[in-house]
């Protein structure tokens, strides 16, 4: 690691792997925590998750901190195959906030988890000096039943069907483009709570290996996270890749990809191939997963290579760096 900790740290990439393998497993690695999953498989069938939001700007098209802390644990959750049940929400504000904008984000909350079906049942409120908190940071955790066991990259199999739940990149651009008045469109982030959807592919049949829900890192990095956990490979088809052509010409403009650009709404999931048009049945049915799409494959080797439609290929790997930070 570097002598100093670096906004590339909170990407969600490499870096922030560096940061766990080598502080904070070496601290309290344990069995649940040493999975490194979306949340952690406790005893009597419990799933437990955390998370911490620092999003710039508070308020973005599609959603908000508020929106986006809740539907974030909601989602580990779901990704751990567990119905998620109860949250705790704390509030870091900082002195000068707008009483009127906490208002918004507070109800934006808990609109969030009326949809998604959740309780906010704890809690905690701090207020630091002016100029300490950037507004507000949001922690949330939450607690879910398992109802879906042996969810993990190490279930993977060479074959397998990778599918996409909807396009990429959509929440991380929409972050983007709310920072400033350099470009304008209709791009709104993706935030969802992604429990029902989840649920709908996971009772639909389909022999479902693994999920995650595509956040810091984009597509990209959680495929090579899948891949490098499993000792396996992907191959994927950049044309079955579904992006919004806006959310492409953003991140043209700005020299980003979309590929490594955050979802706050979409998931992935690793099928058996001969499962996946079950699976993509199930996703497209709901309102969530319209746009869902198989995109590659799982194979023998241990790289993730994105087939172009001109017939090339090039390698992918995790993010070395932040692409965007304080985008969740």
């Amino acid at each position: 690691m570097d002598d100093i900790i670096t906004l590339d740290y909170g990407s969600g990439g490499r870096k922030t792997s560096a940061l766990i393998d080598e502080l904070i497993l070496p601290a309290f690695g344990n069995g649940a925590l040493n999975a490194l999953s979306d949340g952690a498989l406790l005893e009597g069938g419990l799933a437990f998750s955390t998370d911490s939001f620092v999003v710039t700007p508070l308020e973005f098209p599609g959603g908000d901190i508020g929106k986006l802390a809740v539907c974030g644990t909601v989602n580990d959750l779901a990704m751990c195959g567990a119905e998620p049940k109860y949250l705790s929400l704390a509030l870091i504000i900082e002195e000068g906030l707008p009483t009127e904008t906490l208002r918004r984000i507070i109800a934006s909350a808990a609109g969030a988890a009326k949809a998604a079906g959740v309780q906010v049942v704890t809690g905690d409120t701090k207020v630091v000096e002016r100029g300490r908190g950037d507004g507000l940071y949001i922690n949330t955790a939450g607690i879910g039943l398992v109802r879906h066991k042996g969810l993990s990259p190490a279930a993977m199999r060479p074959g397998d069907a990778v599918i996409l739940s909807g396009t990429a990149g959509d929440h991380g651009a929409a972050v983007m483009l709310a920072r400033g008045d350099m470009m304008t469109g209709e791009i709104r982030s993706d935030c969802a709570p992604l429990a029902s959807l989840a649920a709908a592919l996971l009772e639909s049949g389909a022999e479902v290996r693994v999920l995650r829900d595509p956040t810091r890192g984009g597509v990209a990095t959680t495929l090579c996270e899948f891949a490098e956990s499993a000792g396996l490979g992907m191959e994927l088809r950049e044309g079955d890749i579904p992006v919004r052509r806006s959310v492409a010409a953003a991140c043209a403009v700005l020299g980003l990809d979309p590929l490594y650009s955050a979802n706050e709404g979409k998931m992935l999931a690793v099928v058996s191939q001969e499962t996946a048009g079950k699976a993509l049945e199930a996703l497209r049915a709901h309102p969530l997963g319209r746009d869902a799409a198989v995109i590659g494959i799982v194979t023998e080797g241990r790289r993730v290579i994105l087939k172009t439609p001109n017939g090339g290929s090039r390698v992918l790997r995790k993010l070395s760096g932040a692409q965007l930070p304080r985008i969740c």
